[in-house]
C-alpha cells in the first residue's frame, strides 16, 4: 500500500487583480509589518471600545468587481451599517483602506489603488509613508478623494470615518 506525501509550500507573494491585471508582489518586509501591527492594534482597540465595526489585515480579498477589481489592502475597516459586505471575502467598498507605502510600490499605492478605491467609493484612503513617518487621510467628495489631512509626530490623526480616534502619529512608526 502506498502513502501519500502531502508537501505545503508557502508562497510569500500577494496576487491581486488590478485592473483585470494579476499583480504578484513580494511579501512586506519586517519594517512594513512592525508599523501594520502598530496601526492595527491602536486602530482595533479604538474600533472595538466604540462598537463601530470590524477591521482586517492583508491577505483579505477585498471583491470590488468580480475578476477585475480584486485587492488586498494592507488594513482596511467595515463599519457595522456596511456589515452585508463581509461574506467569504470582503464584497464591496470598504469604509476605510490603508496602504503602507514603500519604495516599489509608490506608483500602485498613490496613484492606480488610489484611483481604483476612488472609483468603487470607499470614504477614506490613508496612506503610509514610513521613511516619512507621515500617515496622509484621504476622503472621498463628491467621487474624488480630497487631502484631509497629514500627520506627523505628535499629531493626532482625525478623520471622518473615526472621528473619536486619539491616534498620535508617532505611536505607529518603530523608529
Amino acid at each position: 500500500m502506498k502513502t501519500m506525501e502531502t508537501t505545503i509550500y508557502y508562497n510569500p507573494d500577494l496576487t491581486q487583480i488590478i485592473n483585470g491585471e494579476e499583480v504578484m508582489s513580494p511579501s512586506p518586509k519586517l519594517s512594513h509589518q512592525r508599523i501594520l501591527m502598530q496601526l492595527l492594534l491602536e486602530l482595533a482597540e479604538h474600533i472595538k471600545v466604540n462598537a463601530l465595526g470590524e477591521i482586517f489585515t492583508a491577505p483579505l480579498d477585498t471583491i470590488l468587481e468580480e475578476k477585475f477589481n480584486v485587492l488586498q489592502p494592507d488594513i482596511l475597516f467595515v463599519s457595522n451599517e456596511r456589515a452585508a459586505i463581509m461574506q467569504d471575502w470582503i464584497r464591496g467598498a470598504p469604509d476605510m483602506v490603508l496602504e503602507i507605502v514603500s519604495k516599489g510600490s509608490r506608483k500602485l499605492d498613490m496613484v492606480i489603488k488610489k484611483e481604483i478605491y476612488e472609483r468603487y467609493g470607499v470614504k477614506e484612503y490613508w496612506l503610509v509613508f514610513p521613511e516619512k513617518a507621515l500617515i496622509e487621510v484621504h476622503t472621498l467628495h463628491l467621487g474624488q478623494y480630497q487631502l484631509h489631512g497629514s500627520f506627523t509626530g505628535e499629531h493626532l490623526v482625525q478623520t471622518p470615518v473615526f472621528p473619536d480616534l486619539n491616534l498620535e502619529a508617532k505611536s505607529v512608526f518603530p523608529f
